[in-house]
């Protein structure tokens, strides 16, 4: 067990672990983290615990920064939190019922950081143990730096800076859909998220998840990646398809009624929330990296190079607006 770091102490990087009721997976996770080789710091993130989850990380995890809250405010604002106390330059994050498979794991991603400055976050493969043995997020070969659309949730690393520039997760989504939202803000501003080739993480779905809650806010969520996100000439067409998904979606899996208050939700909320829409090339770049899961680096060097020096110009725009 690492002791606990002490202020003035360097820390190369911070893995954030949002938790709630959770408290026997929550120790698999962090045995994991602690076992990482550098000058790793464990932040636990507490989202109002009913079972005593704080008080064994108290007691049982001494090397552990515990931030805890007696209220529930769901993964992404606490998510949005650890990545404001983490002291390290690139922040982790697992689900509490996950783990790293080996204790290089965060080393290996940190030297992937390092020789891709355009990196701003790295998709780090991970297997969903409960379900399948194929590996997720995997990097096609090891002769080439990949970009990818977007990253998972349980299963991914940022530049803390970058991270926390760029506004961190959107708080307004509640659950789910975060990471998508963050991967089209990060390829708006010049940077991607790569493909990792470290050993895979393990996530071993909890059996203790709301369905409901994943159906309403996952079709919400779809319509307000599109209406903040978008721009114009693209979101009368993707929210046509985006309903149409969503309905599919709910008769294959028998919960329509579910899907469409989920829907519905979104385009009521999609009203009254700012638009900040991301460049068309980067729209465009977006759409490419999803239709064809990743592309390498190399070839989409020049686009990122236009998207990023966009983004500058309409910073510098927006300045000069402020200042007159």
């Amino acid at each position: 067990m690492s002791p606990r770091h002490k202020q003035g102490d360097a820390v190369d990087a911070t893995v954030v672990i949002t938790t709630k009721n959770r408290m026997d997976d929550l120790r698999v996770a962090i045995e994991s983290a602690l076992r990482q080789t550098g000058n790793v710091e464990v932040v636990v993130v507490d989202d109002g615990s009913t079972d005593g989850t704080s008080e064994m990380v108290k007691s049982d995890y001494p090397g552990v920064i515990l931030d805890s809250h007696t209220d529930s405010t769901g993964y992404i604002p606490r998510r949005n939190r650890g990545a404001r106390l983490a002291r390290g330059e690139f922040v982790f994050s697992i689900d509490d019922d996950a783990e790293f498979s080996d204790k290089n794991s965060i080393a290996d991603t940190i030297l992937e950081f390092q020789n891709c400055p355009r990196a701003g976050a790295i998709a780090i493969p991970c297997i969903d143990v409960k379900r399948s043995p194929d590996v997720r997020q995997p990097r096609p070969d090891d002769n080439h730096q990949y970009a990818t659309s977007e990253f998972i949730g349980t299963a991914y690393a940022v530049r803390r800076d970058l991270f926390l520039q760029l506004g961190g997760f959107r708080e307004s989504l509640i659950h789910q859909g975060e990471e998508r939202d963050f991967s089209i803000r990060l390829l708006n501003d010049g940077h991607v998220v790569l493909l990792g080739t470290a050993a895979p993480i393990l996530h071993h779905e909890s059996p203790k998840r709301d369905t409901s809650r994943m159906d309403h806010y996952g079709r919400r969520n779809d319509v307000l990646f599109a209406c903040q996100n978008l721009p114009w000439s693209a979101l009368a067409p993707h929210l046509a398809m985006t309903s149409v998904n969503g309905i599919v979606f709910g008769l294959r899996c028998g919960r329509p009624l579910r899907m469409l208050k989920g829907l519905c939700a979104g385009y009521i909320s999609g009203l009254s929330l700012e638009r900040v829409p991301v460049q068309n090339r980067a729209y465009r770049l977006y759409r490419k990296l999803r239709k064809n899961q990743c592309v390498s680096l190399a070839e989409i060097e020049n686009e990122l190079e236009q998207i990023g020096a966009g983004h500058k110009n309409h910073d510098r725009i927006q300045l000069q607006k402020l200042t007159t």
